[in-house]
């Protein structure tokens, strides 16, 4: 099942409810995925400063001292914590990260980019890490029905696994492992069994390569085996692309205010002028892709 949202807003009056909006959209869907829910916002974008957002089983333990321990900035959501650091600081400290705090586990990193996931409900997970006052410019959600790996937070979607790209996935993909060893051989590796995390690496992996989202995308429809509708964040924008037989269900709807995505319809109904939006079922085998 899962349920996945998307909302991309063109007009910066709006970008004080992002949040808001995107947490009732995700919430809507909350019968398709009862097990783990997750978003991903994309706020600020200070060029010069790099934002870490890390989970904790034990916060109460691993958050306390680290500020001092990394010599910067940390603020603590709940079980996840923002660390702020100078871009040019950022690979040592995502090194360091993982090195001396095992028992942080790295949920994103770049400079407008922070996710939020746990086990539970989207209205628990929402209310827990405040979404509905988070302002930001787009941003993309998941609610999640485990049918490949264990429930978990880290088996929980969006998968981030390149600085501002993250992937939320309805669907089941029939070549991940092998796709797994091939990208291992490339130097690209993944923190769980998530057959979803596999096509975020290889996502990420292309546009290391040179090439765009969209190509990426494109890429995916002769390497990527099964059936399946992806919904990508990058920096910049959001990518929406289902398989050649295209069974998941999907929803695209744009005004000159935004464009926003859902697994069905009934997310998208409570969204400001969706009276008057453009709204289709995007095309098996096509990519969509909105930037600013």
């Amino acid at each position: 099942m899962c349920g996945i949202v998307g909302l991309f807003l063109k007009n910066k009056a709006l970008e004080p409810q992002l949040g808001r909006l995107l947490a009732e959209m995700l919430v809507t869907m909350s019968d398709r995925g009862p097990d783990s829910a997750g978003i991903a916002v994309y706020r600020s974008d200070d060029r010069d400063k790099a934002k870490i957002t890390v989970q904790s089983a034990a916060p109460d333990t691993d958050f306390p001292g680290l500020e001092d321990a990394l010599g910067t900035e940390v603020q603590v959501i709940d079980t996840h914590a923002i660390i702020v650091v100078p871009q040019d600081r950022a690979d040592a400290t995502l090194a360091r990260l993982r090195s001396d705090h095992p028992g942080l586990r790295i949920m994103s990193s770049g400079t407008a980019i922070e996710i939020y996931k746990e086990v539970g409900m989207p209205q628990s997970v929402a209310d827990r890490f405040e979404i509905p006052a988070l302002a930001g410019t787009h941003g993309i959600g998941h609610t999640r029905m485990a049918t490949e790996s264990a429930v978990t937070t880290l088996g929980a979607h969006p998968f981030s696994t390149g600085a501002d790209q993250c992937l939320v996935h309805n669907g089941s993909l029939s070549n991940h492992n092998r796709l797994r060893r091939r990208l291992a051989r490339q130097g690209v590796s993944v923190q769980t069994q998530n057959d979803t995390e596999v096509a975020a690496a290889y996502l990420t992996h292309r546009m290391q390569e040179g090439d765009d989202l969209g190509q990426a995308l494109k890429a995916g429809l002769t390497d990527l085996d099964g059936f399946y509708t992806f919904v990508v964040g990058t920096r910049d924008g959001f990518g929406v692309l289902r398989d050649p037989i295209a069974c998941k269900p999907a929803v695209l709807a744009e005004t000159d205010e935004y464009v926003a995505f859902g697994s069905e319809y009934r997310a998208l109904v409570n969204l400001p002028g969706i009276a008057d939006a453009k709204v289709w079922e995007p095309e098996p085998a096509t990519a969509y892709f909105w930037s600013h």
